[in-house]
């Protein structure tokens, strides 16, 4: 028992209890570290009266003791100021801030909403939806508000599913706020594989948690591979009446057929620019943003339909904008940012071109270029204006004009301007925008296709131009040579010097010895033969001046073997009928005679005296032999 006492200590183990009721809390231990580490002396617990700040952070012990810290609320007060530098909510962009919660403030999808809030009230609810469209229409926004209107309960908690949710019952905002255990988003671009959709495909088998019904939203669907695509199938056709899937894509071709005949597809389309601009002004004025409406007009026409694009770049345009201008979003700094090119100084391009003051044209191109616009998109102005025109002759007035003075100009040209020099100008337009894309100095094409707008801006249209020359031609003296009656009695009266049947006679000879695949001799023939006397079974000829090669047994053989018949050939010293070669040639020439002796070719030359007609000698495309006659 000594050595007991020795290895225990002289108390007896029945006697601790005394030393651990004597012993300090795990409280009092923890205070007085708490103390010592912030410089008291006194390890004791602080007076109820001015309880120290260290008291409202400490941990609720178990001990009815620590109850009474609670009493000390005023203590978070103390804590307040060090949080006064922090921002209660980070900023978040207008696209994030202003995404639709609702259907009525999804823009320019009325035809979704209306088939979705009558499937709704006849409850004919489709297993997969399918959101197509560019980006930044609404496709993920309206899958998550489809997922709202199913789940919502209503703020009783006794509802069903409505085109309308309410957004206060806890459906409606775990929903919203991303955290709802029942909706589950994926992304497809970095879940593409067939483990991931058969996470899915096990998942569904169970019943929802909380929710009416377990939502499956899949963004950029087609992104998914083949293999995944098709493990899905069998689910997407047949899920459990508790699961619902949502698509949405960008390429919509790029999904198998498979899966798009399984789904009910909805084609969101673009915003227009008028729907996106009042779309806008409504977000400026929730933001206590003053802007132009020129300014919120070239944001929605840069938007080019996307509703998120459309703020992105109004968020921009609205830190873009001036301190010292109150904050205003104006329309020539939002030019600016964009790079576009000023209305007015299109205007005044048209102006210069139309007025033809090529000066007065290099210089706003260099001063638009010395501001920042880039020569493409100076091109780009200069169509957008000439279009508007073109709709303005057609629609009768700009009634999309953002200012008086551009209405005016606008309708002016309109009428001042016949359709046909529009059209011109438009399709050299089109032409100079390819020449500006492809040049490597953009802005010297610029001004070489801008100044060629110029020059021909002028010039009569085709139609015009035949009109005066047929008015010309009407007053064109009756004593000139040629007329209606065609060609002059020049070079086809060697042709009448041989009977007309012997002639076609010949030309069949030779047809037929060529189609025997007698190809040398058939030349030979229509180059060398004059005929002087063709007969049945007799032929006397002579040659043209350079031919002395004598082929009379050339043509006995040949002329056998055509006809089946015995020939006699002989070759004679008189002149005889032209070859078939000088026949054409003469045939030629008087063609060209009477086209250039033609009322019209006169009058034509008349008014241009250096023009000139050449003669293309290509066949037509369709038929061919014949010849074409261009300016």
């Amino acid at each position: 028992m000594d050595d007991s006492r020795d290895m225990f200590g002289d108390t007896p183990p029945w006697d601790d209890k005394e030393e651990e009721e004597a012993a300090p809390t795990k409280a009092q231990l923890e205070e007085a570290g708490q103390a010592s580490m912030f410089g008291d002396s006194e390890p004791a617990l602080p007076e109820p009266v001015a309880p120290e700040p260290v008291v409202a952070a400490e941990p609720v012990v178990a001990e009815p003791a620590a109850a009474p810290t609670l009493e000390a609320k005023p203590t978070p007060a103390k804590a307040a100021p060090a949080a006064v530098g922090v921002p209660a909510q980070p900023y978040r962009v207008l696209a994030r801030k202003y995404r639709p919660q609702t259907f009525a403030e999804l823009i320019g999808q009325e035809a979704m909403v209306q088939t979705l809030a009558n499937a709704i009230r006849r409850d004919r609810l489709a297993h997969a939806f399918l959101m197509t469209g560019v980006r930044g229409v609404g496709k993920t926004s309206t899958a998550r508000l489809i997922a709202k209107a199913l789940n919502c309960i209503g703020p009783d908690g006794q509802g069903g599913p409505t085109i309308d949710p309410c957004g206060q019952c806890e459906p409606c905002q775990a929903i919203a706020e991303g955290r709802h255990i029942d909706v589950i988003e994926m992304d497809a671009a970095s879940h593409t594989g067939v483990d991931d959709v058969r996470e899915i495909i096990e998942a569904v088998r169970y019943a929802a948690v909380s929710a009416r019904y377990k939502i499956y939203i899949i963004d950029e669907v087609h992104m998914l591979s083949r293999n995944a695509f098709n493990a899905l199938l069998k689910t997407l056709e047949e899920p459990p009446a508790h699961v619902k899937f949502l698509f949405a894509t960008t390429e919509v071709d790029k999904l198998p057929v498979t899966v798009l005949s399984r789904c009910q597809r909805f084609d969101l389309r673009r915003i227009p620019a008028p729907m996106l601009a009042a779309h806008f002004a409504k977000v400026c004025g929730l933001e206590g943003v003053d802007a132009e409406s020129e300014a919120l007009a070239m944001v929605a026409a840069a938007a080019e339909g996307s509703v998120r694009d459309g703020l992105s770049i109004l968020d921009q345009a609205i830190a873009h904008a001036d301190l010292d201008g109150e904050g205003q979003v104006r329309a020539e700094k939002v030019r600016d940012m964009l790079g576009l090119s000023d209305k007015s100084v299109q205007r005044a391009l048209i102006t210069a071109i139309l007025d033809g003051r090529g000066g007065e044209l290099l210089n706003l191109i260099a001063h638009q270029f010395a501001l920042g616009v880039e020569p493409i998109a100076m091109m780009r102005g200069l169509m957008t204006l000439v279009h508007r025109i073109a709709v303005a002759q057609v629609g009768g007035g700009a009634h999309d004009a953002h200012s008086a003075e551009e209405r005016e100009a606008i309708e002016g040209w309109a009428k001042a301007l016949k359709a046909g020099q529009v059209h011109r100008i438009w399709q050299l337009l089109i032409k100079g925008h390819e020449e500006v894309k492809s040049a490597p100095d953009p802005l010297v094409a610029a001004q070489m296709a801008l100044l060629r707008i110029m020059h021909a801006s002028d010039m009569p249209d085709p139609g015009t131009l035949v009109k005066k020359l047929e008015d010309l031609a009407a007053r064109v003296p009756a004593g000139v040579p040629g007329g209606v009656d065609g060609a002059p009695a020049g070079p086809t009266a060697v042709a009448a010097v041989t009977p007309e049947m012997v002639a076609r006679r010949w030309e069949e000879l030779v047809d037929d010895v060529e189609h025997m695949g007698e190809l040398s001799t058939a030349n030979t023939m229509r180059m060398q033969v004059r005929v002087v006397e063709l007969a049945s079974g007799m032929l006397r000829y002579s040659q043209p001046p350079g031919f002395s090669e004598d082929i009379t047994g050339l043509l006995r053989a040949c002329l056998a073997k055509a006809t089946g018949d015995r020939w006699e050939v002989h070759r004679v010293l008189e002149q005889g009928t032209p070859t078939l070669v000088e026949q054409a040639e003469a045939r030629k020439n008087a063609e060209s005679d009477a086209v250039n002796q033609h009322p019209l070719v006169l009058a034509t030359k008349a008014a241009f005296p250096q023009a000139a007609i050449i003669e293309d000698d290509r066949p037509l495309a369709v038929g061919g032999g014949a010849r074409n006659w261009r300016r």
